[in-house]
């Protein structure tokens, strides 16, 4: 059974920092791109971040760039989302994704984990 498991989220104040985690377990997704989304109460899924098999090649959401960074441990089957300077509207669960292509869209993701709460105030 694959399992994508994050952790990682909280409540935190307007320009602290939260360092997110996901781990897979059940396959090996070393040759699959992966991606962070976040959803807000009222609002579709968003994409945040993505990072392909080998970390080489990252994207990013326009309102994230230079305060978000992903990255991935492929040894450990994880990827993180380390987050600075957060802002109120960075609030929303957040989703980890695995796919076979880099992509901004959620339907191009086929395993997903259960999303983890990050709340921003002000």
């Amino acid at each position: 059974q694959v399992q994508l498991v994050e952790s990682g989220g909280g409540l935190v104040q307007a320009g602290g920092s939260l360092r997110l985690s996901c781990a897979a377990s059940g396959r090996t997704f070393t040759n699959y791109p992966w991606a962070w989304f976040r959803q807000a109460p009222g609002k579709e899924r968003e994409f945040v971040a993505a990072i392909n098999w080998s970390g080489s090649s990252t994207r990013y959401f326009d309102s994230v760039k230079g305060r978000f960074t992903i990255s991935r441990d492929n040894a450990k089957n994880t990827v993180y989302l380390q987050m600075n300077s957060l802002k109120p509207e960075d609030t929303g669960v957040y989703y980890c994704a695995a796919g076979p292509q880099l992509a901004v869209v959620p339907t191009a993701y086929p395993y997903w984990g259960q999303g983890t709460q990050v709340t921003v105030s002000s």
